[in-house]
């Protein structure tokens, strides 16, 4: 959840709280246990970027946190008009978007598909051009921005011998790829799966020849799409031969044949014998600096800034507007289709009766 608080000024918890420039930004859920996930730690990513160019904060709304302001706290504070609301956590957008329904309210959007509409008054930033594409189509009234998800520093090829011949992290893993996949390939070659939190993921990466990765089985579970797949991009970054699903925000820069390839190909048979293949190839692979430039922060700092200033200015204006363009709603859908049935049984009536004169 982001903030602009030109005034400063909230007080949360009898705390005051005052920002000397134009945003304060903050993210509404826990910052860890059963909150850590890959997408949380994205979005603090996003904030950690935004408080280069403005005030950022986590505000939490489930449960308290030491020294977090809560949600509920800093709806008692002054000044929220001057305030801009960022909200990130899919399966909680509608009913925060409705709580905060009064003040101005960005959405963060990750995933696509958990099916509630946003009101055009809303403008969403999406990690990927899939769901920006998502939200083209189902807000097309609304204000969408790209900006991608970054990608650290530390995730670059550093030419070192790769003694891991495949690495498959656990997590998000196919039926398929774990139980299928993996065994006909550990007859051939070593695989080491990660079941675990890893501290230094680019170090690991940068010891693999092969990366398996195949998460379309489980978004598929979820009923929602691959936000974004940063752990491809990351592989790819560190060297890396990628054999991944092309589900979702992947979709955005895996293109297999010329940076990747595809997983799960017809058979298993067919799999393996690829990857046996790519294991007989130098082991060093790099990709061009301008596929991983877009994900890069100096990239995502200068497109953050283009469209916070954008936004601004829209609440700015929003504030005197009087008539927004009306939302393509259900029921609005349901009315074209009727209007575009009776225009069509229309002239076809007028047809017959000219014909019959």
């Amino acid at each position: 959840m982001w903030a602009f608080s030109p005034t400063g000024g909230f007080t949360s918890g009898g705390m005051e709280e005052r920002w000397g420039c134009e945003n304060y930004t903050s993210w509404c859920l826990g910052r860890g246990g059963k909150f850590a996930c890959g997408g949380l730690w994205a979005e603090l990513k996003t904030m950690h970027l935004a408080q280069q160019i403005c005030e950022a904060e986590v505000v939490t709304y489930r449960q308290r946190e030491p020294d977090t302001l809560f949600l509920a706290d800093l709806l008692r504070s002054p000044h929220l008009d001057q305030a801009i609301f960022v909200i990130s956590w899919g399966f909680d957008v509608a009913k925060l978007a409705a709580q905060l329904r009064p003040y101005n309210v960005l959405y963060h959007a990750h995933s696509a598909g958990y099916g509630f509409h946003l009101p055009a008054s809303v403008p969403i930033i999406t990690v990927s051009r899939n769901t920006l594409g998502y939200w083209g189509q189902r807000s097309p009234q609304g204000l969408l921005y790209y900006l991608p998800n970054q990608i650290g520093e530390e995730f670059h090829n550093r030419h070192l011998q790769r003694d891991i011949e495949v690495l498959v992290q656990a997590r998000k893993s196919s039926t398929y790829l774990m139980q299928v996949l993996i065994p006909a390939l550990r007859q051939h070659c070593q695989v080491y799966v990660v079941d675990r939190h890893v501290p230094d993921l680019a170090a690991l990466f940068n010891r693999a020849h092969v990366y398996l990765y195949d998460s379309a089985e489980y978004w598929a579970l979820q009923g929602v799409s691959e936000g974004f797949g940063l752990q491809p991009m990351e592989a790819l970054a560190c060297g890396c031969q990628v054999f991944s699903s092309v589900n979702g925000g992947l979709s955005d820069y895996l293109d297999p044949g010329f940076n990747c390839y595809k997983i799960a190909g017809y058979s298993a048979a067919y799999d393996l014998q690829r990857i046996l293949k790519v294991l007989q190839m130098p082991s060093d692979s790099t990709v061009p600096e301008s596929l991983i430039a877009e994900y890069r922060s100096a990239n995502i700092l200068q497109r953050l800034g283009v469209i916070l200033s954008d936004i601004n200015h829209f609440f700015d204006h929003r504030s005197a507007d009087v008539q927004a363009i009306a939302p393509l709603t259900p029921w609005r859908l349901l009315q074209l289709r009727s209007q575009r049935f009776f225009s069509k049984v229309s002239q076809k009536y007028s047809r017959l009766l000219s014909q019959g004169q």
